[in-house]
């Protein structure tokens, strides 16, 4: 009987470690800036609203896609971050907080910060190993086109690329049909 047990245990860990590596591991903002710092990792920042329909699409579609999801896990910290929190958060030196967290679609100031003013959602912010912000990319996108995204960072393409040129060379694995 005890072994039945242990096995069924097993086997419960076991389908709970697969189905992490279906999903991004996300991380707060300032859990993703301590571990780039002992593991250095680009960090991707989604900056969502929880009425956003089209940010509730990005994480039902493209933010599942088994290509994103392990691509995400293996070259970034991941960070879903709620424009519209009420946490304070410590960067650098600086503390950052939402000056009215009760007040309807109030702004927290690291999503200002982020997106440099421009508050759309969703929006999602590539910094360096060092938080520096690369750039912006706001709207939301399909599987195929994030991949692409994704891949100019990475690689660093940004840094000696247009995007139009890398866009246009691009062969990503995922499928438009997708």
């Amino acid at each position: 009987m005890k072994f039945k047990y242990t096995l069924l245990i097993l086997v419960l860990l076991a389908g709970n470690v697969f189905a992490q590596k279906d999903k991004i591991k996300w991380y707060g903002f300032e859990e993703a800036i301590a571990l780039s710092k002992e593991n250095p990792k680009k960090i991707f920042v989604d900056v969502y609203t929880d009425w956003c329909g089209w940010c509730k699409k990005m994480d039902k579609s493209t933010f599942v896609h088994p290509v994103i999801v392990e691509h995400m896990n293996e070259n970034y910290y991941p960070v879903k971050f709620d424009a519209e929190s009420s946490d304070t958060i410590r960067f650098k030196e600086y503390t950052f907080v939402n000056p009215k967290p009760d007040a309807r679609r109030s702004s927290h100031q690291l999503a200002q910060a982020l997106l440099r003013g421009k508050m759309s959602y969703p929006s999602y912010t590539f910094l360096t190993e060092k938080g520096e912000l690369i750039m912006v990319v706001p709207g939301y996108r399909k599987a195929p086109e994030f991949e692409k995204i994704l891949q100019y960072f990475t690689s660093d393409a940004y840094k000696s690329k247009e995007w139009n040129a890398f866009a246009s060379e691009f062969e990503g694995s995922i499928k438009s049909a997708e």
